[in-house]
């Protein structure tokens, strides 16, 4: 069966490639997916798949084969970034302001070929395949979440998903067993101090050198407070504040990122981050607000079902496809999903000629890489009905 399924999967490379361009030229940012759920729901129910909403925009449709078989769920993200894409592609994003810059759209119609492989197939397997398209993961709260709470999961005995990787090679497949990608948090300081004219900055609280002192200081957390072997990221992604060279404004604002993969170990900077802004802002005799918000928690691989995805895809893709890799400081809220229920993330490369990475506004993915991703993916399930759900 295994190589009539790689068949299939290569007759649909011009659909999948279609699907995709169309995908692309529509993005739509975390729960504006209005045009794209219809758009894929269609694809679903041309296919004789029961589709139902889920989480707004999201989509849950089941494929039911034989009876007596385990449930698997597959998930693929829907959503765009909120910025304007560059370059030159005859595929290029209709709506101004927003892009796939992240491969969502590929994720879409890698998912979509499984599906009609496998709908094509369900009288040769036992067990049902949920299909989630799911909204606004690039937004947190995000949209994984939303989608449990009104029973994405139910009766789901694992779940798998996969994206699509810039810094990897074309169909190189990598996992990390554990924890794999990073909790991703963000925080927003607001510096008050009195403002006035540059010339006297002997009578204002000048907010602009308290947060030089805060962008400084607070990097301390990590080089000192942080056990080295721990990764940790503390980084600021903006600073304004001020609106003419001769005026010392009355505050500034920083945002920014922490990122590890210890739930325990972000709640110590969180405080070490409290401690270093009330201190600091009161040395300088300003004060400051403070907001700390969590993201997704950290993505954590069953190890047997990393194992498992390792084993299927060395058989469907050969082993010099399985590359080892490290964890990375990215957050992703498919850790939600393995918090529920067992299963495994992985990252398929798509980088041969794309030198643009993940949310640059020139980002474009090897659309080499759709069919051997779905044939894993395909091939993953059916290895899974096979075993009976005990991997």
């Amino acid at each position: 069966m295994r190589n009539d399924l790689k068949a299939a999967i290569e007759a649909l490379t011009g659909e999948m490639i279609g699907w995709r361009r169309e995908f692309h030229r529509h993005p739509e940012v975390a729960y504006g997916e209005e045009w794209t759920s219809a758009a894929v729901r269609k694809i679903l129910e041309g296919m004789g798949l029961p589709v139902a909403s889920c989480a707004k925009t999201g989509l849950r449709a089941v494929l039911e084969g034989a009876a007596g078989g385990p449930t698997v769920a597959l998930r693929a993200d829907m959503d765009a970034l909120p910025i304007q894409e560059e370059g030159d592609r005859p595929y290029l994003c209709l709506n101004p302001g927003a892009a796939h810059a992240c491969a969502h759209d590929g994720h879409m119609a890698i998912l979509l070929a499984v599906a009609k492989v496998l709908a094509a197939r369900k009288n040769a397997f036992k067990g049902k395949v949920v299909l989630l398209f799911q909204p606004a993961e690039e937004r947190t709260p995000g949209g994984a979440n939303p989608m449990i709470e009104e029973g994405a999961l139910d009766g789901v005995d694992a779940v798998f998903g996969l994206h699509l990787w810039q810094s990897l090679p074309t169909g190189v497949l990598g996992i990390v067993k554990g924890p794999m990608m990073a909790q991703a948090d963000d925080f927003r300081i607001v510096v008050k101090g009195k403002g006035g004219h540059g010339s006297m900055p002997q009578l204002t609280v000048d907010p602009i050198l308290v947060a030089a002192q805060l962008v400084v200081s607070l990097q301390s957390v990590v080089s000192r407070n942080v056990n080295p072997l721990k990764p940790a990221v503390l980084s600021f992604g903006s600073v304004s504040g001020g609106t003419i060279y001769n005026v010392i404004p009355s505050e500034v604002t920083l945002t920014g990122t922490v990122r590890t993969f210890d739930a325990a170990l972000q709640r110590m900077i969180e405080g070490r981050m409290r401690t270093i802004i009330e201190n600091t802002c009161r040395a300088f005799g300003a004060s400051a607000e403070f907001r700390y918000q969590e993201g997704y928690p950290p993505l954590v691989n069953d190890a047997r079902m990393a194992e498992f995805v390792r084993e299927t895809a060395r058989e469907a893709l050969g082993g010099d496809r399985i590359k080892a890799i490290d964890p990375v400081m990215g957050g992703e809220d498919f850790a939600y999903f393995l918090r529920k229920v067992p299963g495994a993330f992985w990252f398929f490369g798509m980088g041969d000629g794309m030198p643009h990475p993940h949310h640059h506004p020139a980002f474009d993915i090897d659309e080499k890489a759709l069919p051997p991703a779905a044939f894993h993916m395909a091939s993953l399930v059916l290895d899974y009905f096979d075993r009976g759900g005990k991997v």
